[in-house]
């Protein structure tokens, strides 16, 4: 249908659907005339691009290499490149989309899907519609039940990194202690090399692997000390910890936490927990964001806001000492004491 003209204020918006695309945008002015032609150029350049524009013959292979040409992450394109091969951009629906995901993960959880699968696709999709290669798109994602976290705590990484110690796992304790101490999720903290790290300092380079960026990261001195006894030549492109990826740590990690005798918790609880104790010792949550790497701090609150769940917190507004709820993962397997996390 074509664009229909509506005032907001004193100026003339336009609205509607054209070849497909659904268009809404300001005219830039309270003439109505004026306002008029203004919507019927912009039909006109979306039906002239829908024919001959690069719109037209713009695939989703084209749009991939596009998006990785730009630096873009491309840790999942892979399989969406497999997938929708020389599909036409123009073509592809939202509904296409969420089809896409299950096809490609068909047993994955929804979480999975919409970060493996739908994300990069919108993602690519919308940067050639930056350059004004096609229209952008937007896709709902799928549900995803949101799960209680239960982080590591200090007791528990100590317990760790003395069990792994025991057993000559040096370098698997400092990776405990890394984790904790910094936020690095197991993918970027096994990708780390000694050219990444200045023990004099106390920094290291962390590269994201969900966002492709790199953030220096502060090295407390417990995690200082624990790099230095890590028994290594120090060449500059040597793996820090050994492990190739998270595949290779699970294993021996599950068991070292099960000698220990302490809650099975992943390495990425490490992550969680390194959040979590800094909510309750009262740092902000932007501080938080930006020295764990998270997107920004809403994502830290969305996530972690359990770890403020402590009705006595309006103690406080009588001056009176606060004790934050807090709960241990230092027991586990059903042998003394029963985890409450």
């Amino acid at each position: 249908m074509p664009l229909k003209l509506h005032k907001r204020g004193e100026v003339w918006h336009y609205r509607g659907t054209v070849a497909g695309r659904r268009l809404r945008g300001t005219t830039g002015t309270a003439d109505k005339t004026k306002a008029q032609r203004f919507a019927s150029k912009i039909e006109e350049s979306v039906w002239n691009g829908s024919v001959d524009g690069p719109g037209a013959r713009l695939t989703m292979a084209q749009a991939f290499i596009a998006y990785l040409d730009a630096d873009r992450p491309d840790r999942f394109v892979g399989k969406l490149n497999d997938y929708w091969g020389d599909t036409l951009v123009a073509s592809v629906t939202p509904e296409l989309v969420m089809r896409a995901a299950k096809a490609i993960y068909p047993k994955a959880t929804g979480a999975t899907r919409n970060r493996q699968a739908i994300a990069p696709t919108i993602a690519a999709i919308n940067y050639c519609a930056e350059l004004g290669w096609c229209s952008p798109i937007k896709a709902k994602r799928f549900r995803v039940d949101a799960k209680t976290k239960t982080p590591a705590d200090l007791e528990w990484v100590n317990a760790f990194a003395e069990q792994a110690t025991e057993e000559d796992l040096v370098h698997l304790a400092a990776l405990c202690l890394f984790m904790f101490g910094t936020g690095a999720r197991v993918g970027e903290a096994t990708a780390l090399v000694w050219a990444d790290v200045d023990l004099l300092k106390n920094t290291a380079e962390i590269r994201q692997t969900k966002t492709g960026h790199t953030r220096e990261a502060h090295l407390p001195p417990p995690i200082v000390a624990a790099l230095a006894n890590i028994p290594s030549n120090r060449n500059l492109e040597e793996l820090v910890f050994g492990y190739a990826g998270r595949g290779s740590v699970s294993k021996v990690w599950n068991n070292v936490a099960a000698r220990a005798g302490i809650a099975a918790l992943t390495p990425h609880c490490c992550r969680h927990g390194f959040a979590t104790t800094m909510m309750r010792k009262g740092i902000d949550v932007k501080t938080i964001a930006k020295a764990g790497g998270w997107k920004d701090a809403a994502t830290v609150l969305r996530t972690y806001a359990h770890a403020l769940d402590d009705m006595t917190v309006t103690d406080a507004v009588f001056d009176t000492p606060v004790t934050q709820g807090r709960s241990s993962s230092i027991a586990t397997n059903g042998k003394e004491r029963k985890n409450t996390a």
